[in-house]
């Protein structure tokens, strides 16, 4: 019960802002529109609003389960895309069997059909909105709610309320978090 709380809560924080306290390669930090290693609250509110925006499918102002059941369905379009290399509306055993033939030579396993354990994308999604996200849980998410969990997070960063996080909360915060983890699985 524990790791499914704590996953509940990881997803809605990814999904609502905590993106913008992620890193990408190369150490550059996402959401960070100006490239100088510092996040605003401007930056982050660009960047929840163009997340917002990205998800509201129908462009009502809220993000309901249209709007995800819509995203899913794009998604499961460019994944069948993919899949259908010839473009002939049916996916072939081969077809299908591409793909992880394509991991497994890549990774350098020499059997297939083994699976890795590890993080799958995409799950947050529904958790975050029993996580959370929807405060007034009328089971919509509206710009106003996206925008105030990310700013939340943002707040729960700048340690010194300076209106900026740097790389040093980032690394202070990432740091708790991990501790406050291992606690967790030691009990």
């Amino acid at each position: 019960m524990k790791k499914l709380i704590g996953l509940t809560g990881l997803g809605a924080l990814v999904l609502a802002g905590g993106v913008a306290v992620a890193q990408t390669g190369g150490g550059k930090l996402r959401g960070d529109a100006d490239g100088n290693g510092v996040l605003t609250r401007a930056e982050v509110t660009a960047q929840a609003d163009a997340r917002f925006a990205k998800r509201d499918k129908d462009g009502d102002g809220r993000i309901t389960q249209a709007d995800r059941a819509a995203a899913m369905k794009e998604r499961a379009d460019k994944r069948f895309a993919r899949l259908d290399a010839n473009g002939d509306g049916s996916i072939s055993r081969a077809e299908f069997d591409a793909p992880r033939e394509k991991r497994a030579a890549r990774a350098g396993e020499d059997a297939p059909g083994k699976r890795k354990w590890g993080h799958r994308r995409g799950g947050h999604r529904m958790m975050a909105m029993r996580g959370g996200m929807d405060p007034d849980k009328d089971g919509a998410i509206t710009r106003d709610e996206s925008r105030a969990r990310a700013l939340a997070m943002f707040d729960r960063l700048d340690a010194n309320k300076d209106g900026q996080v740097t790389a040093e909360e980032r690394q202070a915060a990432r740091d708790a978090w991990k501790a406050k983890r291992a606690e967790r699985r030691q009990n």
